[in-house]
C-alpha cells in the first residue's frame, strides 16, 4: 500500500456524535492555528466600528467590527484580510499580525452577520459583502498612514481563505483599486461547487468542454451545504436597526418584524430560501442557480488583471481542485498575472502551514512594495508520503513547474493511459437512496478512505451498489497531479425500473498488494446523465475528482462507480443501471513534470516509538529535502557561482532579540568549511536559514547563484544531516537508504546508492541489520543518506557526535573523499582539534556576528606566531633576533618559536637557510584551540 492505514485515532462511529462542533470550526477556513499570537512590539492594534451602507433593501447602514494592525513604519501598503465563512476577524488574528511584521497596514473585520458585526449574510454578494469591503478601500484611502497611489487610491492587496478567499477575488473584480491578491481554497462557480456537474462533466466548471449527455443541473452536495447553512443560521445578533445595523453600531435590542424565519439565521431571507428549495428538492432552480453564480468570482474573472496567488488544497471536498483551475484559467485569459499552488491540506486537510503564508507574504513584497525576487507565474504541488510523526506532521515533497498547464485536457499535460478491466455490471440505487455508501465526511474528507478500504461491504462499496473497474498492477511508480479522465457507458436493465436520469457517484482508489483500498483525494464525481428509454447504452466521458497522490509501483487503480453517497442528494426512487467501460477504455491519469523541492518534514525533538523512528528514516529533517530531477532541468544560476554565498545576514525575533548580525561569508566549491562559535554564537539560526526553515530579517542567502528561502527550488541541491539518525534496526542500512529514498518519491536510479555507501566506506557492514551497528556506523549511515543523491553541497551539524578517535578519523577521511571533484561540505562542530584537521576553511561566530574568516592556517597563524624545526636551535633564536619586526624569540628543543609581526614566514625561512641553518619544518605556532579562544575569549566553549 501506498500510504500506511490511518492511526487508531480515527474517530469511530460513537465519536461522530461529536462532529458538528468540529465542522464548525473547519468550515470557517484557513485560520491560524491561533485565534491570537503575539506581534512584535512595534506592531500596534486598534479595534473600531466602521458604518457602511446597508444595500438594496436593508435602510441605514450597518456597523462592521474592524481591526487595524500599524507596522514600526508608516506610511505602508496595505492589505485587507478577510476570514472564512464560520469566523470572524478573531479568524485571521495571526495572518494579519504577520502581514503587518512584514511592514504592512493590515486592515480585519467581521463580516455581516458574523461575529459582532451587523448585517445578515447574503453569501459574498456584490451588494453587500462586495460592496462592505470597498467601501473599507475607501476608508483606507482616508489614513494617512497607508501609503497612496493618487487621491481615493490607496496602494491595498487582498487575501483570505474560503468565504474570503472568493471575497478578495470579488472584490478585485469590482473595485480596481485592489493591486494584488491571494485567494486560499476558495471557489469559482458556487452553483458548481455545491452543484458539482452542473453546465460541465465531472464537477469541472461550465467552461470545460463537456463530452456525454448530461443532466440540466448538478447533483447537491447536501453533505457540506448543510454545515454552511447550520454555521450561519444561530440566532442573529450584531447591530442593526431594521435589518441591517444601526449608524451608532449599538446591538439590536428587537427582532425587527420583517426578519427572516427563525430557521433561517443570520442569512438573509433570498439565501434562505434558496437552500431550504435545494435542501428539499435535491435540484439546482434557476433563481438559485442566478443568485449563487452572482456571488462566484466568475462573474468576475474576466476583468481581473491584478496579480493573483491562487493557493488551493489537495484535501477539499468542498472546493476542490476543480474551482482553483478554473480562476487560474479565466484570470490568464483576461491578462492577469497567475500563480498556482496546491498544498496538501484544504477543507479537509487543514490550513496552509507557514512556508504558505511566507509565500503569500512574499508575493505582496514583490506586487506592492516592488522588493525581493519576483515569484513569477509558476505552478507547484505537494506530494504527501502519507507519513506522519506523531498524529499530524506530514512528510512531503514539493514539485514546481515553470507554468500552469490545467487541470485536464490541456495539451501541455502529460497525460498516461492505464487500461481498465471488468465488463458492465449492474448496479442498484435502493429506494429513499438508503444505505447511501460513506466515503468522506464534511471537514474530515478522505480520513474514512482507508477504513472505508477495510469495511467495503458496509461504507463505500455497498453491495450491489457499486461498478467496479480495475488496472493491472502499476509497472513504475506514477505521481497524478490533475484529474483522471474515463469513459463509461450507462443503460437501463431491462424489466428492471429507472428513470430518465441516472445519477452516480465515481471515484478512484488504490489498492496496494495487501488489498487494502485508499481513495483517491477522499473525494468523489457526482454524475447525472440522461439515460435513453430505447435501451441504447448513454456514452459518458467522466472528469474525476483532481487529486495529487504518488502511486506505489505494483499497486492497482480501482474505478468504482457507485448509486448512492451519503454527501450527496441521490434519487429516493428505486432504479437499476448497467454500468460498463466504453470500447477499449483506460483511465487517463495526468502526469505534471517539474523539479522536486522541499515541503514539510518532522520536527526535530525528542521522540520514542518505532513508528516515530520510521518517520526520522524517511524524512530525517533538513536530509528530508528532496534534491533536483538533475536528468531532465538544468540546474539554475550562473557556472561560476560559488555554491554558498551569505551576505549581511541578519535575524531579529519577536520581542528585539537578535541571533544572527550582519553574517557574511562564502564557500566555493572544494571547500570544506568548518562553522565554529561557542553556544548562542548564532551557527544553529544560520544553518535554519540556509535551509530555508526560516526567513531572514535582513542579508541575502544565495545558493549556486540561487537565492534561498523557504521551498526554494535551489535547496533540492543541498543535502543535510543534523542530529540524532533514525532507523528501523531491524532492516539492513542499504534497505534503510531504499526506504528512505522510496519516500522522497523519486526515481530509483537517482539515488545514487552505490555511490554514498562508497563514500561512507561501510563495506560489507551496509548489508547487517542496523540494530548491530556501533554508535560510529549508524552515524556513517547517516551521512550516507544525506549524500544520496550526491547533493553539490552537504551541510552537516556535529557529525562526529559519540564517535571514538577511530570513528572521527574514518570521518574525517569520508569528509575529505566527499568535497574531491568539486564538491562542498560545510560542518558545524564544537570539536576544534577535529575541525583544524578536517577543514580547509574556518568561519567563527561570536555573538550572532563573524569575527574570523579564512583559511586553517590562517586563522591559527593570526598575528604572525611561528614555530620552525631547525638544527641549531641557538644560532636560529639569534638569526630570526635580528630580523625587523621580529620578536618574542625562544628556543624549545629543536623548536624556535617567533612573533613574526608581519614578516612572511618564507622571508624567515629563507633568511635561516641563507645562515647555513637546516630548516626541518616551519608553521603556525598555535593551535585552533588557542586562535578560537583568542577570538571569542576563555569564559566561553564552542
Amino acid at each position: 500500500m501506498s500510504r500506511p492505514p490511518r492511526p487508531a485515532w480515527i474517530p469511530r462511529a460513537g465519536a461522530l456524535l461529536v462532529l458538528p462542533a468540529v465542522l464548525l470550526l473547519l468550515v470557517a477556513g484557513p485560520a491560524s492555528a491561533s485565534s491570537t499570537a503575539p506581534s512584535a512590539p512595534d506592531v500596534k492594534s486598534t479595534e473600531q466600528r466602521i458604518d457602511v451602507r446597508g444595500g438594496p433593501g436593508v435602510p441605514g447602514t450597518v456597523s462592521l467590527d474592524t481591526t487595524l494592525y500599524l507596522p514600526a513604519r508608516t506610511p505602508a501598503p496595505a492589505v485587507l484580510v478577510a476570514h472564512g465563512f464560520g469566523g470572524s476577524k478573531r479568524s485571521v488574528d495571526t495572518d494579519a499580525r504577520q502581514l503587518a511584521d512584514r511592514g504592512y497596514v493590515v486592515l480585519t473585520w467581521s463580516a455581516r452577520g458574523f461575529g459582532s458585526s451587523g448585517g445578515q449574510i447574503a453569501l459574498d454578494s456584490p451588494d453587500y459583502e462586495v460592496a462592505d469591503a470597498s467601501q473599507l478601500v475607501d476608508w483606507l484611502a482616508a489614513r494617512p498612514k497607508v501609503q497612496q497611489d493618487a487621491p481615493g487610491d490607496p496602494r491595498v492587496g487582498v487575501t483570505g481563505g474560503s468565504y474570503g478567499g472568493a471575497l478578495s477575488l470579488l472584490l478585485a473584480g469590482y473595485d480596481k483599486r485592489i493591486d494584488a491578491l491571494a485567494p486560499v481554497i476558495t471557489w469559482n462557480d458556487l452553483s458548481q461547487a455545491l452543484f458539482p456537474q452542473a453546465g460541465g462533466p465531472g464537477g469541472l466548471p461550465a467552461d470545460t468542454p463537456a463530452r456525454g449527455t448530461f443532466g440540466d443541473d448538478g447533483v447537491f452536495k447536501k453533505g457540506w451545504a448543510g454545515v454552511f447553512f447550520s454555521s450561519g443560521a444561530s440566532p442573529a445578533g450584531g447591530g442593526g436597526s431594521g435589518a441591517g445595523g444601526s449608524a451608532s453600531g449599538t446591538p439590536a435590542t428587537s427582532v425587527p418584524p420583517t426578519a427572516p424565519p427563525v430557521t433561517c439565521g443570520r442569512f438573509t431571507a433570498a439565501v434562505c430560501a434558496a437552500y431550504t428549495e435545494s435542501a428539499t428538492t435535491g435540484r439546482l432552480s434557476p433563481a438559485t442557480k442566478a443568485l449563487l453564480e452572482r456571488s462566484s468570482p466568475a462573474s468576475v474573472t474576466n476583468r481581473i488583471t491584478q496579480p493573483t496567488l491562487i493557493v488551493q488544497g489537495e484535501q477539499d471536498t468542498l472546493f476542490g481542485l476543480d474551482q482553483a483551475d478554473a480562476n487560474a484559467r479565466q484570470i490568464a485569459a483576461a491578462g492577469g498575472t497567475v500563480k498556482l499552488a496546491w498544498y496538501s491540506g484544504g477543507h479537509d486537510g487543514g490550513a496552509p502551514d507557514q512556508a504558505v503564508r511566507d509565500d503569500i507574504g512574499k508575493w505582496f513584497d514583490f506586487h506592492l512594495r516592488g522588493e525581493g525576487t519576483d515569484p513569477g507565474t509558476t505552478f507547484s504541488y505537494e506530494v504527501d508520503s502519507g507519513i506522519r510523526a506523531g498524529r499530524t506532521t506530514a512528510t512531503s515533497r514539493t514539485v514546481v513547474a515553470g507554468d500552469y498547464p490545467g487541470l485536464a485536457g490541456a495539451a501541455a499535460v502529460q497525460t498516461r493511459p492505464l487500461p481498465l478491466q471488468g465488463g458492465p455490471q449492474v448496479v442498484a440505487n435502493p429506494a429513499g437512496g438508503n444505505p447511501a455508501a460513506i466515503t468522506s465526511l464534511p471537514g474530515l474528507g478522505g480520513a474514512l478512505g482507508t477504513l472505508s478500504g477495510r469495511l467495503s461491504a458496509f461504507t463505500a462499496q455497498l453491495p450491489g451498489q457499486a461498478a467496479q473497474f480495475t488496472t493491472a498492477p502499476l509497472a513504475s511508480q506514477v505521481d497524478i497531479a490533475g484529474a483522471p479522465r474515463v469513459d463509461l457507458t450507462v443503460a437501463r436493465v431491462p424489466g428492471q425500473p429507472a428513470a430518465d436520469q441516472a445519477v452516480l457517484f465515481a471515484r478512484v482508489f488504490e489498492v496496494g498488494q495487501d488489498g487494502l483500498q485508499q481513495l483517491l483525494g477522499g473525494a468523489v464525481a457526482p454524475i447525472r446523465v440522461a439515460v435513453p428509454a430505447d435501451g441504447s447504452p448513454a456514452r459518458v466521458s467522466v472528469t474525476l475528482p483532481g487529486v495529487v497522490a504518488p502511486l506505489e509501483a505494483g499497486n492497482r487503480l480501482l474505478v468504482s462507480v457507485a448509486t448512492t453517497d451519503q454527501g450527496y442528494a441521490s434519487p429516493t426512487q428505486p432504479a437499476v443501471w448497467a454500468v460498463g467501460l466504453a470500447d477499449g477504455s483506460s483511465i487517463s491519469v495526468p502526469v505534471v513534470p517539474g523539479r522536486a523541492v522541499t515541503a514539510s518534514t518532522v520536527p526535530l525533538f525528542p521522540l520514542v516509538g518505532i513508528g516515530v523512528v520510521l518517520v526520522l528514516a524517511l524524512a530525517a529533517w533538513l536530509v528530508a529535502r528532496v534534491r533536483r530531477r538533475r536528468a531532465d532541468v538544468p540546474p539554475p544560476g550562473a557556472a561560476d557561482a560559488p555554491p554558498l554565498e551569505i551576505t549581511g545576514l541578519a535575524k531579529t525575533y519577536r520581542g528585539g532579540f537578535s541571533a544572527v548580525k550582519e553574517v557574511s561569508f562564502t564557500v566555493a566549491p572544494g571547500m570544506v568549511l568548518g562553522l565554529l562559535g561557542p553556544n548562542g554564537a548564532g551557527k544553529t539560526t544560520v544553518l535554519r536559514m540556509l535551509m530555508g526553515l526560516i526567513s531572514p530579517t535582513a542579508g541575502t542567502i544565495r545558493a549556486f547563484g540561487e537565492p534561498v528561502d523557504p521551498g526554494a527550488p535551489v535547496l533540492a541541491r543541498i543535502g543535510a544531516f543534523v542530529e540524532g539518525p533514525g532507523f528501523l534496526p531491524h532492516l539492513s542500512g542499504a534497505d534503510n537508504l531504499r526506504l528512505y529514498w522510496a519516500a522522497t518519491g523519486r526515481p530509483t536510479e537517482e539515488a545514487r546508492l552505490e555511490d554514498a555507501l562508497e563514500i561512507a566506506g561501510l563495506g560489507e557492514s551496509v548489508h547487517r541489520r542496523v540494530g548491530t551497528y556501533s554508535q560510529g556506523m549508524r552515524q556513517r549511515l547517516a551521512i550516507a543518506q544525506a549524500m544520496l543523491g550526491l547533493p553539490e553541497l552537504l551541510v552537516l551539524d556535529e557529525p562526529t557526535n559519540g564517535l571514538d578517535p577511530p570513528q572521527i578519523h574514518a570521518m574525517r577521511e569520508l569528509l575529505r573523499r566527499y568535497a574531491e571533484g568539486g564538491r562542498t561540505v560545510l560542518v558545524s562542530s564544537h570539536l576544534l582539534a577535529e575541525v583544524e584537521q578536517t577543514c580547509s576553511h574556518v568561519v567563527v561566530m561570536h555573538h550572532g556576528k563573524v569575527v574570523a574568516d579564512g583559511t586553517v592556517d590562517d586563522i591559527i597563524a593570526g598575528g604572525g606566531a611561528a614555530s620552525f624545526g631547525v638544527d641549531a636551535p641557538e644560532r636560529a633564536v639569534a638569526v630570526l633576533g635580528a630580523l625587523d619586526g621580529v620578536h618574542d624569540v625562544a628556543a624549545e628543543g629543536r623548536l624556535v618559536h617567533a612573533e613574526l609581526n608581519g614578516t612572511p614566514r618564507a622571508s624567515a625561512v629563507q633568511a635561516l637557510v641563507s645562515a647555513g641553518i637546516s630548516v626541518e619544518s616551519a608553521g603556525p605556532r598555535r593551535r585552533l584551540e588557542d586562535a578560537f579562544l583568542q577570538l571569542v575569549g576563555e569564559d566561553t566553549a564552542p
